[in-house]
């Protein structure tokens, strides 16, 4: 009997990589797919589905390599639980921006072997991606990391010690999860006012024209200035504030090496959305002290970047980190915890993005990390 073999994913817009992915993973066994109903695909991309639940199978089920596809039954990104139970398969394939930590430890409660796969298109076909045609004439605004100083941008944080946040903005080359760190609420406020490209425009403007449309007055809970900043100003900025919701000074960095280098050092993971109904300030411990340590490593962070200290910046990242979950306790707990311990001999350091709770682990390595995903920097002669 062949060996089964289950690969899950929307394939809203199946193309040439899905045809590729499909045909790799049929070299292990037979292939069942999948696929997220109509209703997660909105839940985890924040957007409706091109094709229905219903065309997607059509089209994967008249597909050679595959052996049968079917609708999974759970949500999120572990909405295959009960399928992949009841089917009982030799090997889970996914590719790099398909890995979790989640999937991993799943496979190895049931006896799975996770196989992950690159992106490799078939001879003489361009690579595919779902983002690269969705991007090619629809939406192409970026997405930001927080790198260090993450909160300082609140005034409640600021008022204790002023200090700078460092955003790198990034081009949208996978289309990221909602409520996982890479201000994908922003974005979306972004898309309303700039359906597919940023205008040309001083970048700081703009970003102050998104904070103000997306914080209207009277907004009850006020989305810091960070996001905005690091969706509209390209390459990697620090931003310095001090008691107040806008900051008071910018600073920039456009230089090649140093871009280059942070895509060699940075790497991303995903976990799972930041879950429903998580207060991130029930708990805070919020005083000179503490917020002291964040501006200080966020300024430490800088520098080691200016001068390409990998050693150095690992630390000051480590420590901008180690100062958030400081100051609001909710941000880890024991799942985050179990997930960051499985990248402690890998990486050098590591933070959540955004606020917490779930999202992309960011790792700071000296050397590629396995299954991990490679960050593009935005630029400042980009076309978004």
């Amino acid at each position: 009997m062949n060996k089964k073999v289950f690969v899950s994913g929307c394939y809203d817009m199946l193309h040439s990589g899905h045809v590729a992915f499909f045909k790799e993973a049929a070299q292990y066994g037979d292939v069942f797919v999948g696929i997220g109903s109509d209703q997660t695909i909105s839940e985890l991309k924040g957007r409706e589905t091109i094709n229905c639940e219903a065309e997607r199978l059509y089209m994967i089920n008249a597909i050679r390599h595959v052996k049968e596809a079917f609708v999974n039954s759970g949500s999120g990104i572990m909405d295959f639980e009960k399928e992949v139970r009841e089917l009982k398969p030799d090997y889970f394939v996914v590719n790099e921006d398909g890995f979790s930590p989640a999937k991993e430890t799943f496979c190895k409660e049931l006896g799975i072997e996770l196989k992950v796969l690159e992106r490799i298109p078939e001879i003489g076909l361009p690579k595919r991606s779902t983002t690269d045609i969705r991007t090619s004439d629809n939406c192409q605004l970026p997405y930001r990391i927080d790198l260090a100083g993450t909160w300082i941008d609140q005034p409640y944080v600021s008022k204790h010690h002023p200090g700078w946040a460092i955003t790198l903005s990034l081009e949208p080359v996978i289309e990221y999860n909602e409520r996982c760190g890479m201000s994908t609420s922003t974005r979306n406020a972004a898309k309303k006012i700039w359906p597919h490209y940023l205008p040309i425009d001083r970048p700081e403007k703009l970003a102050e024209i998104l904070f103000k449309y997306e914080n209207s007055p009277g907004s009850e809970l006020v989305s810091g200035a960070q996001d905005a900043i690091g969706i509209c100003m390209p390459g990697l900025v620090r931003h310095y504030y001090d008691a107040q919701y806008w900051p008071t000074q910018f600073e920039s960095i456009h230089d090649e090496d140093i871009l280059n280098w942070l895509e060699e050092h940075i790497y991303m993971v995903l976990l799972w959305p930041r879950k429903n109904g998580l207060d991130l300030l029930k708990e805070t411990y919020l005083n000179l002290e503490n917020t002291k340590r964040l501006a200080n490593a966020s300024e430490n962070a800088w520098q080691a970047i200016k001068e390409k200290d990998l050693k150095a910046f690992a630390s000051a990242f480590g420590n901008s980190f180690n100062a958030q979950k400081t100051m609001f306790p909710a941000m880890v707990d024991d799942e985050v915890n179990a997930a960051i311990d499985k990248y402690k001999n890998d990486a050098l350091a590591w933070k959540l993005a955004g606020a917490g709770g779930g999202g992309y682990l960011i790792l700071v390595s000296e050397n590629p990390i396995k299954d991990a995903m490679r960050i593009k920097i935005r630029r400042k002669n980009s076309v978004v």
